[in-house]
């Protein structure tokens, strides 16, 4: 079954890849028997249903979840059950996607207006004033 990213867009199943190991951490029996934790790995270069600059943005989002053979990979250990975990892990990664498919605005540079150059220059005028009267008589005042 796909992961479902929005209504366009859904990775096969053939990209992912799920491995369950035992998780850390309190829970006793459970957590010491059940291979409870979800390892999700994502083949990101592999992948023909992302656009080269998605997935440059999603490596950018990534950081260290990325490894070394570029695969995205994520860990989902919070839950008691393999399904709630395998739920998590899928949602985290749609997620990521999500934001990835969403382009940065440009930056378009502004120059200051008039009116605010006037009033910095006043204030450092104001402070200017200020430190002078603190200091000691000139002899031409």
């Amino acid at each position: 079954m796909p992961l479902p990213v929005n209504a366009h867009l859904a990775i096969p199943d053939g990209e992912l890849s799920w491995t369950f190991v035992r998780s850390s951490g309190p829970g006793g029996q459970n957590v010491n028997k059940v291979a409870t934790a979800v390892q999700l790995r994502f083949e990101l270069e592999a992948s023909a249903a992302l656009s080269p600059d998605v997935k440059a943005r999603l490596r950018a989002l990534g950081g260290r979840r990325i490894t070394a053979d570029g695969a995205l990979l994520i860990v989902a250990r919070n839950h008691r059950t393999q399904e709630q975990n395998r739920r998590e892990a899928g949602a985290r990664l749609a997620d990521l996607i999500r934001r990835s498919l969403v382009p940065p605005k440009a930056r378009r540079p502004t120059a200051p207006t008039r009116a605010s150059r006037e009033r910095r220059l006043e204030g450092k005028t104001r402070v200017k004033r200020a430190k002078r009267l603190r200091g000691r008589p000139r002899w031409d005042e």
